[in-house]
């Protein structure tokens, strides 16, 4: 068992930090004195969870292209100089193994520099459709880890692997335990329950919906748990009763995915493949704010296997009642939504990654 080093790389958001944080620790598992740098941009989230898990971390100067003219695009060129500086720098005193990028123009630099170098990179793209970064990177590195089928239209084939995303520990093994979830979330066991995910920080869009929605849930006898997300709790914490309970947060995922007959969520890649392995009817919400309109794609994907519905924010005015209904009806819809989403899941995509990068290590 080698002293290897790792470098892990990839942020901006949660979709691509908690991936890098699940892969380092089945490294660490196999590896116990694996030493292990995470390289992010500086100024965003990954900066304070990273340091979280256990890891640690240094920042690149790098941001994203604005999608109109500004004074930081024209700053970009300069801050790619730097950043690509810096991960020379870092390279050079590290020494790794095996580098691994997770997405996010953070790791754009990074790998380029590694794989300039002719140390082994392997890519993980959790979306259906690939980020620019990634798109970027890809003849640069010896294996790309995807989670969708079709993906030889961004990569080359011969790269490609398809592993899944990883996923929370806790959720591989979700408790059947019904009745503790409901007493936990003081919620009634005769009752159907709604569960609204909008991601750590909210959706305002699914907010607005489920703040107008209320009544037309209680004249199904529906209660709720919606997770409405920290920057709207202020906002919406004032309609918390009996049926509704309202969270910024949620920690016990595991209990409130137990619970739920029915889940409303974006379509994120790490949402997706979190409730794949959950295995109940899901209606997504995808945010259209996101670059390449990924949620859409990532939603759609299921939907061409009837494993989840599809509402678009512009059609929830005409549409959500409609198809909500239709599905709250019909158990029998339900158990095909659910049987067919939980056959799309890959509960051991952390363990398939890593089995990647052990072949480069033992190539190596």
């Amino acid at each position: 068992m080698g002293n290897y080093r790792f470098i892990l790389s990839g942020g901006g958001t949660g979709g691509h930090i908690y991936p890098a944080i699940a892969v380092a620790n089945e490294l660490k598992r196999r590896h116990t004195n694996a030493e292990f740098l995470f390289v992010g941009a500086k100024d965003r989230m990954e900066m304070e969870k990273v340091p979280q898990a256990g890891y640690k971390i240094e920042g690149l100067p790098i941001t994203g292209l604005q999608r109109k003219l500004t004074l930081k695009n024209l700053m970009f060129p300069f801050k790619v100089i730097c950043s690509l500086i810096k991960s020379g720098k870092i390279v050079s005193r590290f020494r790794p193994h095996v580098v691994i990028g997770t997405g996010g123009f953070a790791s754009g630099p990074l790998l380029r520099v590694a794989s300039g170098r002719g140390i082994p990179c392997v890519l993980q793209e959790q979306n259906s459709f690939a980020g620019i970064t990634n798109k970027l990177l890809k003849n640069r590195v010896a294996k790309i880890c995807v989670a969708y089928d079709g993906m030889e239209k961004f990569f080359p084939a011969e790269k490609i692997v398809k592993t899944g995303n990883p996923v929370r520990e806790d959720l591989v093994v979700l408790g059947k335990d019904k009745e503790a979830a409901l007493n936990f979330f003081e919620l009634d066991v005769n009752k159907a329950t709604l569960l609204i995910l909008g991601g750590s920080l909210g959706a305002r869009r699914i907010n607005q919906l489920i703040e107008q929605k209320l009544d037309f849930f209680k004249s199904l006898g529906i209660q709720v748990i919606w997770q409405c997300g920290k920057l709207y709790y202020e906002e919406y914490k004032k309609y918390s009763s009996d049926t509704i309970k309202v969270y910024d947060f949620l920690n016990r995922m595991d209990l409130a995915y137990t619970i739920a007959d029915i889940i409303i969520s974006r379509a994120g890649a790490g949402s997706v493949s979190e409730l794949c392995i959950v295995g109940k009817p899901v209606i997504f919400i995808p945010s259209p704010n996101v670059a390449e309109d990924h949620q859409t794609k990532n939603a759609a994907a299921l939907v061409a296997h009837d494993a989840a519905l599809l509402i678009k924010e512009q059609q929830l005015d005409t549409e959500f009642e409609t198809i909500f209904s239709g599905v709250f009806r019909s158990s029998t819809h339900q158990v095909r939504l659910g049987n067919n989403i939980k056959k799309l899941a890959m509960p051991n995509a952390t363990k398939h990654i890593v089995d990647e990068i052990e072949k480069l290590l033992n190539a190596g």
